[in-house]
Formats: C-alpha cells, structure tokens, sequence
C-alpha cells in the first residue's frame, strides 16, 4: 500500500533524494528557489511510502490563482521542462499515481494537478481518471560519439555550422555580465514576429542566472559575429545525465551569418563532456529541431481536477489551439 507525507521545507534530506532514481534538474533545491521567486510559489517535497517505508519522493510546487490551489510538477508557463516523482526502477507508476490524488485533493487541499515526469508512460495511466496529453517532444542521444552526432545530423545542419564557421562566427562560452540583457533582446524580438512577447521578463533570467551559475549546472552561450558584435544566445542546463537547452535567440538581421546551429553543437558537445547522456529540446520549432539529429520522445502531461465543473472550465481554456491565445491566458496564470 502506498502513502504520502509532506516533508517541511527545512527537514528535506536532498541527499537521500539524490540516491534515488535519476533526479533531474528542475527537482534540484536551486530551481525550486527560482521558481518560489518567480511565481510566489509554495514548494513541495513529498515522501512516496510503501507499507511505511520511505521508497520515494516527489517534487512540485503550489501555485494560488483565482482562488485555486494548483499543484503543479511543473505547471504550464513555468519554463520547466519536467519534474515528477524520484522513484527506484521497477516501482509501479500505475498504483502510485492512483493512490497520488485523495493525497493531492484531500491532505494538500489542492483544485488542480498537473505532473511531468519523463518516466511515466502511457501505458502507466491505463484505467487511471488523469486526462493525458502526449506532448511534442525532442531530445538528442549524447552516448554517441561527437562524429556519430554530427552525422547524425540532417545535412541543413551541418551546412550552417559548416557555414557559421566560413562566415567567421564564433561560439564561447558568455561573461555573465550583460548575459540576460543580451538574451532577453534577442528572445523578444524573436517572438514579436509571432506577434507574441516572453511568459518570463528580463528580472527573471537575471534570477535564474544568479540561483543556478553557483551550482555549476548552466551553461551560457553567445555567437559573435566576425566584428565581434553577439548575434545569438543559448541557455544549457544540466544534472546527473540529463540536459535541457532551455532557451535560444538571436538577432534576425544576423540570421545569414547562421550563428543557431553552431550554438546547439556546441552545448551538445560541453553537455557531453560533462557525462550527459540526453539532451531534451522540448516541443515546437520541429524543423530546427530535426536538423540537429534530434529523435521524437514519448513525454506525457496528466491533469486532473477535483471536480467535474472545475475540469471542463480547464479544459476549455487549456485546450485552445492559438499560440497566440496560449501566450495571453501564460502570461496572466
């Protein structure tokens, strides 16, 4: 049988975590800082127990909107890729998330759950009352070697980073000074021409810049242009063997220089060279993606309201196919 325990904030034993499962980055105690700052978060660090006896935890955060209590593992409009449960191989997923919700509903006295967890398959919530969305979703395979992922890549990739090279462009690893001003430019502009504008404001990668650059796990990356002008940014995170390449920009006026691809070649290689074995893109911009040598993963969000009303309102919402209507309703959750 399984049960759940809430564990305070300040008794949390991170390193019993850590031994457990493979713990990802965004379950790591500085991006719950980040994400407490961001959006007036409350974290949530959960003991999973089975007859007793601690097997497991679970990470999240609560979130009060409109009068709703949201338990979210990540939420949508977080800019977290995933967080979920820390769990030994082999443990049943099915009966976890089954007992997961009078705990969620009941004890925590949460509205809504959505939980992201790139361990849980579909087949895990067969017979379960989530409602599942299989999300698009890429990742790269970095136990190849550095040839075997450049071949991997479609030749439109390689081309340009052939060409970014011939047109002079140079990839480094950035000063953090002027970092998050650059970036945060590049990424605007980058959106208006979606007529859409950043869930995140420029104070913001400032905070995730100052909270994660201690930990060693972020990368900063720029391309400069031949007269040394930045023309491109890539933010890289990575713990234990996974990495997510969690933003990229770059100046439109500057796009024929190709300074993109040769940014993700290089966080591919430092992220492999630092014992990473998958680099994950997350969804859109499929065609860049795919010139990378990226391949498709199957990526699950469960959600699940306390009550039929409650759903349906969600639903309703969540379910708009606009990017433009889903940039307006991130922008005020």
């Amino acid at each position: 049988m399984f049960s759940f325990e809430r564990i305070d904030i300040k008794d949390v034993p991170w390193a019993s975590i850590e031994s457990i499962g493979e713990r990802n980055i965004f379950q790591i105690q500085a991006w719950l800082n980040f994400l407490k700052e961001i959006n007036k978060a409350e974290p949530i660090i959960t003991a999973v127990k089975s007859d007793g006896n601690v097997i497991g935890y679970f990470t999240g955060l609560i979130v009060r909107r409109y009068g709703l209590k949201i338990l979210g593992s990540p939420f949508r409009g977080w800019t977290t890729y995933f967080m979920g449960f820390n769990l030994p191989p082999g443990t049943s997923y099915h009966e976890i998330l089954q007992a997961f919700l009078p705990f969620v509903f009941n004890d925590l006295g949460c509205h809504y759950l959505e939980i992201i967890d790139p361990n849980i398959r579909s087949e895990d919530c067969v017979g379960l009352p989530y409602k599942v969305e299989a999300l698009p979703w890429y990742a790269i395979d970095l136990t190849k070697s550095e040839e075997e992922l450049f071949s991997s890549m479609k030749s439109a990739g390689r081309n340009c980073i052939r060409k970014s090279i011939k047109n002079g462009v140079v990839i480094e690893e950035a000063p953090v000074i002027g970092f998050a001003e650059e970036y945060n430019a590049e990424f605007t502009e980058v959106l208006s021409k979606k007529s859409m504008v950043p869930t995140y404001s420029l104070e913001n990668v400032n905070k995730l810049i100052n909270l994660l650059l201690p930990t060693g796990n972020l990368l900063l990356l720029r391309a400069l242009s031949p007269d040394g002008r930045c023309i491109a940014t890539g933010i890289f995170l990575g713990y234990n063997k996974t990495a997510v390449f969690w933003g990229a920009a770059s100046w439109r006026d500057y796009q024929s220089l190709r300074p993109n691809e040769p940014i993700a070649w290089y966080g591919m290689k430092a992220m492999k060279a630092r014992g990473i074995q998958v680099l994950h893109l997350g969804g859109e911009c499929e065609q860049y993606k795919e010139k990378l040598g990226c391949y498709e993963v199957k990526i699950y969000r469960l959600m699940k309201a306390k009550n039929v009303a409650l759903e349906a309102l969600i639903n309703a919402v969540m379910s708009q196919k606009s990017s433009r209507f889903r940039n307006w309703a991130l922008r005020r959750l």
